[in-house]
């Protein structure tokens, strides 16, 4: 992981970049900072129709000068929505004809949304999205995806913080091949001065986000953090040119509470 655009790799074979960029709450000025991104080096995009940043996205994409074809997409299907359709209608939303990654955006009430999940593979299949997969799942609801399609999610993308995390859920991940994506991956900005986060930043002459980041990283989940303004998109990026400890890991894998900024995980 020497640069923002490594990558790592699905279990489907294809790469995946190990950082890209959150839109959700990024309503203002979604295609300036989608295009800087890009024109910085990022190469994965997150968004969602539920977020309504779908045009922005699109529109950044359009103005960086970026290659569509280098550029990893990420987008999803809410769970009360037919899977194939608004697989389309995200895809009209931005402009593009197909999207890298395509997730169910969290489990119906009632279940495991195994229809959601015929229709995200029925989008696959006509080439309307390279990969599927979901979010905010726990490993049952996953496994029950898995008995009824005989298919494993490439990717389950769930809120994961140094303060919010599961180790059952990166085993689980792990011996399945699922990638998991973090989403506010810090905490939203809280908590970020910790006195055991701002001592080894110290140590690194970094900040606290950086090695938030960099934990994540090294753990092998893939960070998704939002950047409102542009010296935060660049300083966010600026993560690849220093390594913790297997100590320094511990230490701040130590401080998992099940803490969400959300409220609460769902998948634990």
């Amino acid at each position: 992981m020497k640069a923002i655009d490594s990558t790592v790799r699905l279990a489907t074979g294809r790469e995946m970049p190990v950082m890209g960029l959150g839109t959700w709450q990024l309503e203002r000025d979604t295609s300036e900072v989608v295009a800087e991104a890009l024109r910085s080096g990022y190469r994965m995009i997150d968004t969602s129709g539920d977020y309504g940043t779908e045009p922005g996205v699109g529109e950044g994409l359009r103005g960086s000068g970026i290659n569509r074809a280098d550029v990893f997409v990420v987008t999803k299907v809410e769970e009360d929505e037919d899977a194939y359709q608004s697989t389309r209608e995200g895809l009209d939303a931005m402009g593009i004809d197909y999207a890298d990654l395509m997730l169910v955006h969290r489990p119906p009430d009632d279940g495991a949304g195994e229809a959601l999940w015929q229709g995200l593979r029925r989008a696959r299949d006509e080439h309307l999205t390279r990969d599927i997969g979901v979010s905010n799942y726990t490993t049952e609801q996953i496994d029950a995806l898995i008995s009824d399609s005989g298919e494993t999610p490439a990717v389950n993308q769930i809120e994961w913080s140094p303060f919010g995390w599961d180790r059952g859920m990166l085993d689980y991940a792990n011996e399945h091949g699922i990638v998991i994506q973090a989403y506010s991956p810090l905490t939203r900005g809280e908590r970020l001065d910790h006195e055991v986060l701002t001592g080894i930043a110290e140590t690194h002459g970094k900040t606290p986000a950086q090695v938030v980041l960099r934990w994540q990283l090294q753990l092998g989940v893939v960070p998704l953090p939002k950047a409102n303004a542009i010296d935060h998109l660049h300083e966010n990026a600026d993560i690849f040119d220093f390594e913790l400890s297997d100590g320094e890991m511990a230490r701040i894998g130590g401080l998992n509470e099940h803490y969400s900024a959300l409220g609460s995980l769902p998948y634990v």
